[in-house]
Formats: structure tokens, sequence, C-alpha cells
């Protein structure tokens, strides 16, 4: 199927998220609410997930920051592909270089692209660390992690920013799916009435995390 037949059996346009922030910010968590949302709106939609990549297609990679850059190079030309094909394309990724981030957006075109960071006070994301990595880090016993011995550099003027500290998980996803249809890049497939204020989210539901260094 084209990009053109895709996104019109869909309703949509092709888009990619880019969800990014520091370990335990929420990133997975929210792209995993997001992935339900537009699915029920029944649109094509993927995933590139930091921790799948890692375990696949990254693995041959380390730490560095000429392995970090290869890192987003990569989940960047999956992604690219990706959109090419029609779909909505959610990356959940630390991505700690803004400029690694810009040379991503440089693949696609006007408007397809959608900086999402996820706004995590750093203390906030160690209590949320459920493999203990921020402690092993700061004991010294992982190098080069994200936030205590390597910088991560916030984006300074994204399309989205979600707010952990104010906003659920799903709260996130529904901001995120906003943002699309006021971008016109998705149809809202369920107006409410007029006057009836925006659609409720989802139940609320607490953070739980797939942690990418």
């Amino acid at each position: 199927m084209s990009a053109d037949a895709a996104a019109l059996a869909a309703d949509q346009q092709p888009a990619v998220i880019w969800l990014t922030g520091v370990s335990g910010a929420g990133k997975s968590t929210i792209a995993n609410e997001l992935e339900a949302e537009l699915r029920a709106l029944g649109c094509a939609v993927g995933t590139v997930d930091g921790d799948e990549l890692r375990g696949g297609l990254c693995r041959d990679l380390g730490f560095s920051l000429a392995d970090r850059e290869e890192n987003v190079r990569r989940a960047g030309e999956v992604a690219r592909l990706m959109v090419r094909s029609g779909m909505i394309v959610i990356v959940s990724l630390i991505s700690p270089c803004r400029a690694s981030r810009d040379q991503v957006r440089a693949l696609f075109e006007h408007g397809e692209f959608f900086e999402a960071y996820v706004d995590t006070p750093l203390e906030v994301a160690e209590l949320r660390d459920p493999k203990g990595l921020y402690r092993r880090a700061r004991a010294g016993r992982i190098g080069e992690f994200t936030g205590i011995d390597s910088p991560y550099e916030p984006p300074e003027a994204p399309e989205i920013r979600l707010d952990t500290i104010e906003h659920t998980p799903s709260e996130c996803a529904l901001i995120v799916v906003d943002t699309l249809v006021h971008a016109q890049r998705l149809r809202d497939a369920s107006p409410l009435p007029a006057g009836a204020g925006r659609r409720p989210a989802r139940a609320r539901k607490g953070f739980s995390f797939r942690v990418a260094r």
C-alpha cells in the first residue's frame, strides 16, 4: 500500500512523535497509552522503543557519545521508512543531544516531525526508577549515565511538552492526539457536541517504565 493510500484508509497523515526525556521520565508508558489511543481511532500506527532497539538493531552500540548519536540516527531511519509507508510513528528514546534530534528532524517533510519533550525533573525520575539504575550510576557502577555523568539537553522549542507531574500518562497521550488533530495530521474521529468540552481521558493509570539508557 502506498503512503497516500495508507493515509487515506486510516484518515490520517503520516507523522513521527519523537518522545525524548531522561531515563525514568515516562516515555515508554506514554508511548503505550498513545499507541492505544491512536489504534482506537483506527490509525495505522507503529512504535520504535529504545529498549527494543538496544536488544536488536543497536545491540552492537555502547553508550559513548558517538554510539548514542548512532543509536538516534538508526532510530530516525527506521521511523522515516515507517512514515514513508503512511504510518504515524511513536519513537520512545532518551536521545540526549539536541544536534542528533535536529538531524533526525531533517529526515522528514515539513509538518511530519513532532518533538515531544517528556518533562520530568531528574529527582522525580530517580524516584520512579524500578531497576535502580540511578542508584547504581551514582555509586559509580554505571558509567556515562544520562543525567548523572552524561548530559541531557532538553528541547528548546518542542512541538509538544508533556508535564508528567501535572498529567497522567493517559492525559499526556490525549495531549499528543489533540496536537495531531490541530496540526491536521489526524481527523478527530469522535467529535463531541458543541459545548460538551474535550473528551475525557481514559481511566487514570500510574507510571511504569522500561528504561533505556
